[in-house]
């Protein structure tokens, strides 16, 4: 069962995967992909031809702008935003309004799993691997590796997190490693930026 409220604005293309839900308020705009069971939360805005993988949750006020690419089980906190402009100008250097045919759409990739914060910001063009947490207010300026925890403005990397979300802690005795707390998985740190998840006995 697909559910959309009254007040939200849906195009009549935008595909809606089976057990997603539009919340009030909330824009789906023309040729939009959304996969099963994806919540887009009051007053958000998914761009023309943006994609979401299954079981993604995209909280209220939230504005993902096209051509942005999401995996399955992303989070968009609220007031999240994805931009999509290299130089935004509402006009042009000759003082004319700018048209579609005037700027480059860009987007914003994220990998499976990974968390936007509350009213952080993605400046196209990045990528967010997967697993990845962005902190709440953060803006985002360039790639954040898989299962990267970052925070600021601009955003920096202070640590890694798990599939859990939670924050890694290293490994007594085994440099370069890492284990969640929550889960008891176990990590390893590869070539200083990026990490990978291990078998216990690696």
């Amino acid at each position: 069962m697909i559910r959309i409220e009254e007040s939200a604005d849906v195009a009549k293309d935008a595909t809606i995967g089976e057990g997603s839900s539009i919340w009030h308020l909330a824009q789906v705009r023309e040729g939009a992909r959304l996969g099963k069971n994806c919540v887009v939360g009051r007053g958000a805005y998914i761009g023309t031809g943006v994609h979401l993988g299954d079981n993604c949750k995209i909280q209220n006020y939230a504005l993902v702008y096209e051509p942005a690419d999401l995996a399955d089980g992303v989070f968009i906190g609220p007031a999240a935003v994805l931009t999509n402009d290299h130089h935004p100008r509402a006009i042009n250097p000759d003082g004319t309004a700018k048209s579609a045919d005037d700027w480059e759409a860009v987007g914003v990739t994220i990998g499976e799993g990974a968390a936007i914060g509350a009213r952080a910001v993605c400046v196209a063009p990045v990528t967010i691997g997967p697993w990845a947490t962005v902190a709440a207010g953060a803006v985002v300026t360039r790639d954040v590796p898989p299962f990267g925890l970052v925070v600021g403005v601009p955003a920096r990397r202070i640590g890694w997190v798990g599939r859990a979300g939670v924050r890694l802690v290293p490994v007594f005795g085994r440099e370069g490693y890492f284990k969640c707390p929550e889960t008891g998985a176990l990590y390893r740190e590869v070539a200083g930026n990026d990490l990978r998840e291990v078998e216990p006995h690696e």
